[in-house]
């Protein structure tokens, strides 16, 4: 994830964070509520957290497997499943792919995901005005959400920027 600066102090979010910061923000979540981080889920988080694109669960696997240790696409999606339930992952769902997140979020904020078509990058932002006009528009239709996640496809501000090629 890029971190562009205006779309995140706009919004009071912060950019990517590296492994170091993310395992230390898992240890003290886990601490604080009585769960086990098992090595497993640690090394998932922070091979999710050492890269600025999106992985997807067989990528991981891939990366954590070596000469004589398999480790099964299954049993990283069990991890998956747990640092997304406690705030540590994202999962974007149109790439089926999982982004480390460095900050917590209050429940029932709403995020949004810029993805770049260009350079693959996500960056990830609130907007209170959209939460709002969501909240609305989800009351009036009587419906109660288990998350609020929107994804934005589109070009980021570097490819924006960057000379067309001919």
């Amino acid at each position: 994830m890029h971190d562009h600066a205006g779309t995140h102090a706009e919004a009071g979010c912060h950019g990517h964070h590296g492994p170091e910061e993310a395992l230390a923000r898992a240890e003290a979540v886990c601490r604080a509520r009585d769960l086990q981080f098992t090595r497993l889920r640690r090394d998932v988080l922070e091979v999710v957290a050492s890269q600025a694109r999106p992985l997807g669960a067989y990528d991981i696997a891939e990366r954590l497997s070596g000469p004589g240790k398999r480790v099964a696409a299954v049993s990283v999606y069990r991890a998956l499943d747990f640092l997304t339930e406690n705030g540590l992952v994202h999962r974007i769902a149109s790439r089926n792919a999982f982004v480390s997140c460095g900050h917590a979020h209050t429940d029932g904020a709403g995020l949004v995901f810029l993805i770049c078509r260009n350079c693959g990058s996500i960056d990830e932002t609130t907007s209170p005005e959209i939460e709002d006009q969501l909240g609305r528009t989800l009351a009036k239709a009587g419906f109660k959400p288990s998350s609020r996640i929107l994804e934005v496809e589109g070009e980021c501000g570097a490819c924006l920027g960057k000379p067309v090629e001919s």
